[in-house]
């Protein structure tokens, strides 16, 4: 018996050639609006233009300068692309913007706030983004998600989960990828807080992916490092064993609500009862401890009060100054070593030897140590020559 088929004789229907169905009768006419679409309809049709302008247009560097300066969310967005963008190309002009801004730089109050997953980081900075926005402020949050070790790939849910926080006008998100960096901050982020600065956003806030040995990164980039923590989680003696919380000028035991609370505030005067016998993080502070709930909204307040005094007694002493000048540098050193790094993978030579002396260290006939010197200095190894001559 032989198969029907998918579709009867082709027919014609609004200007194209298309079959009917199997399942249409053969007396159905023009009314049993049933067709197989076989591709687009081009009856008529005018074909598109092989090279369609694009759909933004390219901003210079006056461009720029002026979207963010003006606070235009959309330059300000573009602006951080830039800066971000590995390519050669982007770098120059990146750098032009960043000269011609930083004149309206270094006005905004820097905080940095990190902690365990589940902390309720990005919780608890809506509720402070929104209650400083009433104040009259305006924030700017630079979410760093962690980026994925096989792919590279990373979700940026940070801005979905402040969905109030995104609806403020005087509030500006923007989550970036970790990309590998030490710390889970993003390479660019200076950059990025130097733009929000110059766009007129009088409070910066970075959140960092997570704790972790490499996360005091963020310590230098920020004026204030904030320690998100919660009870029960052990997080207590962890965190001072890897000199996370030595690094804090404030700790704040979140999700004090409900139940969790009296777990909180035992937490709260256990770590009172730690911090005297810790390292400042900053001359002239004694880092506090404080209880908070971002869900319910209590004891944001007091977090921003204390957190001013702290602005107000840096700026008394004149450590302010001092610590973003030592920041400064820093920073200098540090793209120092990334483009001397980035420069010595490109040069020709050693992208013709490291496979050879990789498997040489791998398998043991080298060591290390000798194989980075050879690398560096351009000599030849004499494992390598015995290869060769093999």
């Amino acid at each position: 018996m032989s198969k029907k088929p998918l579709s009867s004789p082709t027919t014609t229907h609004d200007g194209c050639p298309q079959p009917r169905p199997e399942w249409v009768p053969d007396e159905a006419g023009a009314g049993f609006a049933t067709w197989v679409m076989e591709g687009v309809r081009t009856a008529g049709v005018e074909a598109a233009p092989a090279n369609p302008r694009p759909r933004r247009a390219v901003l210079e560097v006056e461009d720029y300068v002026k979207g963010v300066s003006e606070r235009n969310l959309t330059v300000l967005g573009r602006a951080i692309t830039l800066v971000e963008s590995n390519a050669s190309r982007h770098r120059e002009k990146a750098q032009r913007v960043l000269q011609e801004l930083l004149p309206k730089t270094g006005r905004a109050k820097r905080i940095g706030i990190t902690g365990i997953p589940g902390a309720g980081k990005s919780t608890f900075i809506e509720a402070l983004g929104c209650q400083l926005i009433k104040q009259g402020r305006r924030v700017a949050v630079l979410a760093i998600d962690p980026s994925s070790s096989r792919t590279g790939g990373s979700i940026l849910a940070d801005k979905v989960r402040m969905e109030k926080l995104g609806r403020e006008p005087n509030a500006f998100i923007r989550p970036s990828p970790a990309g590998g960096s030490l710390g889970g901050v993003a390479r660019k982020t200076r950059e990025a807080i130097m733009l929000c600065e110059a766009a007129g956003y009088d409070v910066i806030i970075v959140e960092t992916v997570g704790v972790g040995q490499s996360e005091t990164t963020v310590r230098s980039m920020v004026d204030c490092f904030m320690v998100l923590m919660i009870a029960g989680a052990g997080d207590e003696m962890q965190g001072i064993k890897k000199g996370v919380i030595e690094l804090a000028d404030m700790l704040v035991i979140n999700k004090a609500d409900g139940d969790n609370r009296i777990r909180c505030m035992a937490t709260l005067a256990e770590m009172k009862r730690v911090l005297p016998y810790l390292h400042s993080a900053t001359v002239g502070w004694k880092t506090p401890a404080l209880l908070a709930s971002a869900l319910e909204g209590q004891g944001i307040g007091e977090v921003w009060r204390v957190t001013e005094q702290f602005f107000k007694t840096l700026q008394a002493t004149g450590e302010l100054n001092i610590r973003r000048r030592e920041q400064a540098i820093e920073w200098m050193h540090a793209l120092i070593e990334e483009s001397l790094k980035s420069q010595f993978y490109q040069r020709e030579d050693v992208r013709a030897r490291l496979d050879r002396v990789e498997h040489r260290v791998a398998s043991g006939r080298i060591p290390p140590l000798a194989a980075a010197l050879a690398l560096i200095e351009g000599k030849e190894l004499e494992t390598e020559s015995l290869s060769l001559n093999k």
